[in-house]
């Protein structure tokens, strides 16, 4: 076996252990610091991300958190690359750490200006709003007007319906260039859509329509009926037709 001797050095390597150890140490001693940063940014910030940019004299800070816990904390110095002083992938290099921390007091100063310039920002902005107006009106005639078209269709559903003899079906009729579709379900309203596949619904099993999309299509609505009563005259048969 070759020893070093025989190679012709005589040089001990030396252990990194008590470097890399103290690399970790502090390294943990500023993610423990940096995390209040990150911590207060998050309250500040109200996101679950976010970060923020700190100018020193010898680069800049970003103090990146998820909610409220650090994520990363980069230093970005005036020359030479950058150092992921805290990061969830390799610890950095001790060099570049002893060179980042350096500045690290810096950016806490930083921070703490950035602080302080947004204290009393929002002392004169008053709390005192207008009280909002009630809907319960507009409402109540926006459901006056959609009973009033539900009962014209749960009778031409029902008439279609027994005439037709069929469980499910459609009546359909075009109004002002606009396609009305009247849907029932053994002789029940299902839905009543205005302007197609992706059109409107005025009767719905879901939410109502709005109160100006029922100002919009409660006077086309009529001449919705009088298709309908224009179809019951053509079948010549027992069926009603609808008066509004």
């Amino acid at each position: 076996m070759t020893s070093h001797a025989d190679l012709g050095f005589d040089l001990d390597v030396r252990d990194t252990d008590a470097v890399a150890d103290r690399r970790d140490e502090l390294v943990a001693a500023v993610r423990d610091h940096a995390g209040q940063i990150a911590y207060q940014l998050a309250r500040l910030q109200g996101g679950d991300y976010g970060r923020q940019t700190l100018s020193t004299s010898g680069g800049e800070w970003t103090v990146k958190h998820e909610a409220g816990e650090l994520e990363f904390l980069l230093f970005s110095p005036t020359s030479g690359s950058d150092v992921y002083v805290v990061s969830t992938k390799q610890p950095p290099d001790p060099g570049a750490l002893a060179t980042a921390l350096a500045d690290y007091p810096n950016a806490v100063a930083a921070w703490n200006d950035h602080v302080a310039s947004l204290s009393g920002v929002l002392d004169d902005v008053s709390a005192e709003f207008p009280d909002p107006d009630s809907t319960d009106g507009l409402v109540a005639e926006r459901d006056r007007v959609l009973d009033a078209i539900r009962d014209a269709c749960s009778v031409m559903a029902g008439e279609i319906h027994r005439y037709e003899g069929d469980d499910y079906g459609t009546f359909t009729a075009r109004v002002d260039g606009d396609r009305w579709e009247l849907k029932w379900d053994e002789g029940a309203v299902s839905y009543l859509r205005v302007g197609g596949s992706g059109g409107l619904y005025l009767i719905s099993q879901y939410e109502a329509p709005s109160a100006l999309d029922v100002r919009e299509y409660a006077e086309p609505f009529r001449g919705f009926v009088d298709a309908y009563n224009e179809f019951v005259a053509d079948v010549e048969s027992d069926l009603s037709s609808v008066d509004l």
